[in-house]
Protein backbone atom coordinates (compact mmCIF):
# COMPACT_ATOMS: atom_id res chain seq x y z
CA UNK A 1 0.00 0.00 0.00
CA UNK A 2 1.31 3.43 -0.94
CA UNK A 3 1.82 5.60 2.15
CA UNK A 4 2.97 8.70 0.27
CA UNK A 5 0.95 11.72 1.42
CA UNK A 6 -1.65 12.81 -1.12
CA UNK A 7 -3.29 15.98 0.25
CA UNK A 8 -6.13 17.67 -1.62
CA UNK A 9 -5.03 20.93 -3.24
CA UNK A 10 -8.60 22.21 -2.94
CA UNK A 11 -8.47 22.15 0.86
CA UNK A 12 -5.06 23.85 0.82
CA UNK A 13 -6.45 26.72 -1.31
CA UNK A 14 -9.88 26.79 0.41
CA UNK A 15 -9.41 25.71 4.06
CA UNK A 16 -12.98 26.73 4.92
CA UNK A 17 -14.51 24.28 2.42
CA UNK A 18 -16.06 21.29 4.13
CA UNK A 19 -17.01 17.84 2.94
CA UNK A 20 -18.48 15.43 5.46
CA UNK A 21 -19.71 11.86 5.30
CA UNK A 22 -21.98 9.87 7.56
CA UNK A 23 -23.56 6.42 7.35
CA UNK A 24 -26.85 6.33 5.45
CA UNK A 25 -29.59 5.21 7.80
CA UNK A 26 -31.28 2.19 6.26
CA UNK A 27 -30.96 0.57 2.86
CA UNK A 28 -30.41 2.04 -0.59
CA UNK A 29 -31.28 0.28 -3.85
CA UNK A 30 -30.29 1.51 -7.30
CA UNK A 31 -32.19 0.31 -10.38
CA UNK A 32 -32.09 0.94 -14.11
CA UNK A 33 -35.16 -0.17 -16.10
CA UNK A 34 -36.18 -2.35 -13.14
CA UNK A 35 -32.81 -4.12 -12.90
CA UNK A 36 -31.00 -3.82 -9.56
CA UNK A 37 -27.52 -2.37 -10.01
CA UNK A 38 -26.71 -1.91 -6.33
CA UNK A 39 -28.24 -2.59 -2.94
CA UNK A 40 -26.61 -1.68 0.35
CA UNK A 41 -27.14 -1.20 4.07
CA UNK A 42 -23.60 0.22 4.37
CA UNK A 43 -23.81 3.31 2.13
CA UNK A 44 -22.44 6.73 3.00
CA UNK A 45 -24.03 10.14 2.61
CA UNK A 46 -21.60 12.82 1.44
CA UNK A 47 -22.38 16.48 2.12
CA UNK A 48 -20.49 19.22 0.30
CA UNK A 49 -21.37 22.90 0.39
CA UNK A 50 -24.73 23.75 -1.17
CA UNK A 51 -24.82 20.58 -3.30
CA UNK A 52 -27.51 17.97 -2.63
CA UNK A 53 -26.22 15.02 -0.54
CA UNK A 54 -24.69 12.19 -2.58
CA UNK A 55 -25.04 8.51 -1.69
CA UNK A 56 -21.81 6.51 -2.01
CA UNK A 57 -22.28 2.73 -2.13
CA UNK A 58 -19.51 0.24 -1.29
CA UNK A 59 -18.13 -1.53 -4.35
CA UNK A 60 -18.97 -4.85 -2.67
CA UNK A 61 -22.69 -3.94 -2.92
CA UNK A 62 -22.58 -2.89 -6.61
CA UNK A 63 -23.21 -5.42 -9.38
CA UNK A 64 -20.34 -4.55 -11.72
CA UNK A 65 -21.46 -7.24 -14.19
CA UNK A 66 -24.21 -4.79 -15.18
CA UNK A 67 -21.77 -1.89 -15.60
CA UNK A 68 -18.96 -1.12 -17.99
CA UNK A 69 -16.07 1.22 -17.17
CA UNK A 70 -15.70 4.07 -19.65
CA UNK A 71 -12.77 6.24 -20.65
CA UNK A 72 -14.42 9.29 -19.07
CA UNK A 73 -12.79 11.01 -16.15
CA UNK A 74 -13.14 14.28 -14.26
CA UNK A 75 -11.05 16.04 -11.66
CA UNK A 76 -12.14 17.50 -8.33
CA UNK A 77 -9.52 19.46 -6.36
CA UNK A 78 -11.10 18.17 -3.12
CA UNK A 79 -11.68 14.49 -3.96
CA UNK A 80 -9.33 13.64 -6.85
CA UNK A 81 -9.84 11.96 -10.23
CA UNK A 82 -13.22 10.32 -10.84
CA UNK A 83 -13.70 7.26 -13.05
CA UNK A 84 -17.05 6.48 -14.72
CA UNK A 85 -19.17 3.44 -15.56
CA UNK A 86 -22.06 3.08 -18.01
CA UNK A 87 -24.97 0.71 -17.63
CA UNK A 88 -24.60 -2.26 -19.98
CA UNK A 89 -27.37 -2.80 -22.51
CA UNK A 90 -28.80 0.71 -22.03
CA UNK A 91 -28.16 4.14 -23.41
CA UNK A 92 -27.17 5.43 -19.96
CA UNK A 93 -23.53 6.38 -20.31
CA UNK A 94 -21.45 7.46 -17.33
CA UNK A 95 -24.24 6.67 -14.87
CA UNK A 96 -21.89 5.89 -11.97
CA UNK A 97 -18.68 7.49 -10.80
CA UNK A 98 -16.07 6.69 -8.18
CA UNK A 99 -12.87 8.16 -6.81
CA UNK A 100 -10.71 5.05 -6.89
CA UNK A 101 -7.67 6.85 -5.45
CA UNK A 102 -9.06 9.91 -3.64
CA UNK A 103 -7.01 12.54 -1.86
CA UNK A 104 -6.10 11.81 1.77
CA UNK A 105 -8.97 13.87 3.20
CA UNK A 106 -11.53 11.76 1.31
CA UNK A 107 -10.22 8.23 1.85
CA UNK A 108 -13.58 7.20 3.34
CA UNK A 109 -15.09 7.13 -0.19
CA UNK A 110 -12.42 4.78 -1.55
CA UNK A 111 -14.08 1.70 -3.09
CA UNK A 112 -17.47 3.42 -3.16
CA UNK A 113 -19.51 4.45 -6.20
CA UNK A 114 -22.20 7.08 -6.68
CA UNK A 115 -24.98 7.12 -9.27
CA UNK A 116 -26.55 10.07 -11.07
CA UNK A 117 -30.19 10.26 -9.92
CA UNK A 118 -31.29 11.47 -13.36
CA UNK A 119 -29.90 8.27 -14.97
CA UNK A 120 -31.14 5.62 -12.48
CA UNK A 121 -33.82 5.13 -9.84
CA UNK A 122 -32.46 5.47 -6.30
CA UNK A 123 -34.58 4.26 -3.38
CA UNK A 124 -33.46 4.96 0.18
Amino acid sequence: MDSTPNPAPGFVKHPGHTITTEPLDGKVTVRANGTVLASSKAALLLYEGNYPPVIYIPFSDIDFSKLEKTASSTYCPFKGDASYWSIRETAQSDAMWAYEHPFDEMLQITNHGAFYPNKVEIES
